[in-house]
């Protein structure tokens, strides 16, 4: 094995264990966010398979538009037909749409229950939106809430936040949820002004949040990293302000981290940085060491 490759391996290494791999829009982007959780895989293999009836499908419409305008035309047919029906082709045509949309309907019924189907909840966060932020509240021994607003430019060097590639522009937040991976997590949507939506593509998650009612979601991240999502549902001027962020961490991470927050969320967010960091070299360095 080769230095070059070596070290290759020991940056992927690196990807791997910091926030870098951060699941974010990017420029240009034709398809879904990588999935973090099994139902956005789900997701992901369920449009692969619609694509494989609507390519085929949209074809072959068009090719019966192009055959029709040029064999049907006025100066190839001067005599119009006065064909009425054909049983052959309304059979077809009847039968046909059935059979499709009965291939599309199983295993979409199959992911619907699967999406509304959660097993027993490892941890509770209530999810709050505002004009135009989003509270967090921990169903927790600890009792701890805090608030999720969007990071000023100002503001990123208080928060160690001045890598734009990990910490993008109108999607960073001061305070993310923090979640650990591989847990159930059951999330508890509402508002306390107008509709808001709460949307995080790499975990096939997006909830109406509606002042006055809980509406529940759930999902487990796979993956460890840092995640962002947006308001999706239009709640006045500043709705484009108002995204989403969620830190996934090892468990470890994860308790360290609520028991610090309870005292002061900010604090425990920077010890929290400190410690991924700090793995995240480890690993570059262990992956050097092979060199």
């Amino acid at each position: 094995m080769t230095n070059k490759l070596l070290a290759g391996l020991a940056a992927f290494a690196t990807l791997g264990a910091g926030p870098a791999l951060a699941a974010q829009p990017v420029d240009w982007q034709m398809g879904f966010q990588p999935a973090a959780t099994e139902i956005m895989e789900q997701i992901r293999n369920f449009e692969t398979y619609t694509l494989w009836f609507i390519v085929p499908i949209t074809l072959f419409v068009l090719a019966l538009l192009v055959y029709v305008m040029v064999k049907f035309r006025a100066g190839a047919n001067p005599i119009p037909s006065r064909t009425s029906h054909n049983s052959l082709i309304e059979v077809i045509w009847t039968l046909g749409p059935v059979v499709i949309l009965l291939a599309l309907a199983i295993p979409s019924f199959s992911l619907l229950t699967a999406q509304y189907s959660p097993g027993p909840a490892d941890i509770t966060v209530k999810a709050t939106g505002y004009q135009w932020y989003w509270g967090y509240e921990y169903q927790t021994e600890n009792e701890l809430s805090f608030d999720s607003l969007l990071l000023q430019d100002a503001e990123r060097a208080d928060y160690a936040k001045e890598d734009v590639a990990v910490y993008p522009r109108m999607l960073a937040v001061d305070n993310e949820l923090v979640v650990p991976v591989g847990q159930t997590v059951r999330l508890l949507v509402t508002a306390a002004d107008v509709l808001h939506a709460f949307a995080m593509p790499a975990f096939g998650v997006k909830m109406d949040a509606v002042p006055g009612r809980l509406n529940e979601t759930w999902f487990k991240a796979e993956a460890e990293g840092l995640y962002y999502g947006q308001c999706s549902e239009l709640c006045g001027k500043d709705h484009a302000y108002m995204p989403i962020a969620v830190r996934v961490v090892a468990q470890d991470q994860f308790d360290a981290w609520l028991a610090a927050a309870a005292d002061d969320v900010e604090a425990a967010n920077r010890n929290l940085m400190a410690a991924i960091d700090a793995d995240a070299k480890s690993v570059a360095v262990a992956a050097n060491d092979k060199n």
